[in-house]
């Protein structure tokens, strides 16, 4: 089914109807209302044309593509960095005022807000040398910060914590350090886990937005738990709780951060103070002439859609007429631009609240024609599989157990722990057994297609037959069997649309 064809049979269907416009002040959750009107049609083309779209819920392209900027969150690294050994920057802020302004925030805020030298060389720093990308910052800040506070003022969280995030990820939701931290929050994959964060070949939720911002606070509130001060909860979100402890031991048990900094790792010494630069430069912005701009939306300008079968970005920016860049922006977390669908996890797809109101009120529609598409695809989705899935590897030419362990994100203990190994060495073909901390290693590193050897080695491959299931759906059951496509399905059981029925007794086995 083409697009245009999609079109008309949600025209013809009812599915779609000539209908007023949704004003904008009517509540957005009425999803029932929002429906499409048609202008005009051009020959084969179709142009859809949404009069309910508010036009101040789009993000300005350029906008969108700073605050997508991977290479600003890295940058963010060397200044914090930078700005802990640089030498005193000469800034036009007297010290005197400086002490003035901090002990008002000191004040009225739960952190340990103190003049120092080393606080004055950061933010000076900040104000001589990185203006212009604190105020590129505080423009962005206004798209995520309103979440951020709703989500910490949940669990009870200082709101002030929200700068975090521009010190951890310059607000880049894809952001990734050079050790593997990832997200807005920044998350190692072991910590991310413990919060449910779950990473696949197709979905890294630490990229979520919204789902980040919750581990995030559940772990903040976890480390203020143990240490019963906010800036020590930072100091332990950097580097680990274990070397906050080791640095209080070490100090003869101080609990004042700048009293026992020095005895951190030379990272943390510069990150609880570029947090309170940052908190300084917010709240004096005005004060220092900062002229950030100012996005068109804000994060609550959306709206959260459960999935109910597996769906591509592409298909939902083709079917909703969505710019497919904004559903990217929105929807960071599926990294090949697919939504899954599993039984007993939940996925959304976050839209523009006009947008979500046309899905919503056609969905049925929407997800068949997404499934025919994916059906008739010249290449099949690369195979779903969870970054905790145990695989088979087999040995290639020029493999070695420290470049296989750094391909999926593992340890040279591990691997020979898992495989019984005595020594590191190696035969071609040998198989080992992995379980990937880097989930798109998995695909990169699993055949479409499968010998008849190496399926004997997966029990599913040794099924005949499967029996349908209620929900079962042609990609559903293609992901049992490892190597079997949805084509293969329909072409074994000759299968001529993609109906099924509970009950049915499908061959999935082409020996």
């Amino acid at each position: 089914m083409t697009f245009n064809s999609f079109c008309y049979t949600l025209l013809f269907m009812g599915c779609i109807s000539i209908s007023t416009a949704q004003s904008p002040a009517e509540t957005p959750q009425n999803h029932s209302t929002n429906k499409i009107e048609f202008h005009k049609v051009v020959g084969d083309s179709l142009e859809l044309i949404l009069e309910d779209y508010v036009r101040s819920m789009e993000l300005d392209s350029v906008w969108r593509t700073q605050l997508a900027d991977q290479m600003y969150s890295k940058h963010m690294e060397t200044v914090i960095k930078d700005s802990l050994s640089a030498e005193r920057v000469v800034t036009e802020l007297p010290t005197e005022l400086l002490k003035e302004r901090l002990a008002i925030l000191n004040s009225k805020t739960p952190f340990n807000i103190e003049y120092n030298e080393s606080l004055e060389s950061v933010i000076g720093y900040f104000l001589k040398r990185e203006k212009q990308g604190t105020e590129r910052l505080m423009g962005l800040s206004k798209f995520y910060f309103p979440m951020f506070e709703a989500t910490f003022d949940k669990y009870d969280i200082p709101l002030e914590m929200k700068y975090l995030a521009l010190v951890e990820s310059a607000l880049n939701p894809r952001a990734k350090s050079r050790v593997g931290a990832t997200g807005l929050w920044q998350f190692m994959y072991p910590t991310g886990k413990m919060y449910d964060l779950d990473v696949s070949s197709y979905v890294d939720e630490r990229m979520d937005p919204v789902a980040s911002t919750e581990a995030a606070a559940k772990y903040l509130k976890a480390l203020y738990t143990m240490f019963d001060d906010w800036d020590l909860a930072l100091a332990a979100y950097n580097s680990g709780p274990g070397n906050v402890s080791k640095a209080i031991r070490r100090s003869g048990g101080e609990t004042n951060y700048w009293k026992l900094r020095r005895y951190l790792p030379r990272e943390t010494a510069g990150y609880v103070p570029s947090f309170q630069a940052m908190l300084y430069l917010y709240e004096y912005a005005e004060e220092h002439n900062f002229q950030p701009q100012q996005p068109r939306s804000t994060y609550y300008g959306t709206d959260t859609i459960k999935v109910k079968q597996l769906i591509t970005l592409d298909h939902i920016a083709e079917v909703t007429q969505t710019n497919k860049e904004l559903l990217e922006f929105l929807n960071p977390s599926y990294k090949l631009g697919i939504i899954p669908f599993e039984k007993d996890k939940s996925y959304y797809i976050r839209l523009p609240y006009a947008k979500s109101g046309l899905f919503v009120a056609n969905e049925d529609e929407i997800y068949g024609y997404a499934e025919d598409q994916i059906a008739n695809a010249e290449e099949p989705l690369p195979k779903y599989y969870k970054a905790s899935d145990k695989i088979n590897y087999y040995v290639k030419s020029g493999d070695y157990l420290g470049r296989i362990a750094e391909k999926f994100g593992v340890r040279i203990s591990q691997l020979r722990g898992w495989n019984n190994l005595r020594s590191n060495n190696l035969k071609i073909g040998q198989r080992l057994t992995v379980y990937p901390r880097k989930a798109t290693a998995v695909v990169e590193s699993s055949p479409r297609k499968k010998s008849k050897s190496s399926a004997k080695t997966n029990t599913a491959q040794d099924v005949d037959f499967y029996r349908v299931k209620p929900g079962d759906s042609l990609w559903t059951i293609s992901r049992k069997f490892p190597g079997l496509t949805i084509e293969d399905i329909k072409s074994l059981n000759d299968l001529k649309n993609n109906q099924l029925q509970p009950g049915m007794k499908l061959k999935v086995s082409k020996g």
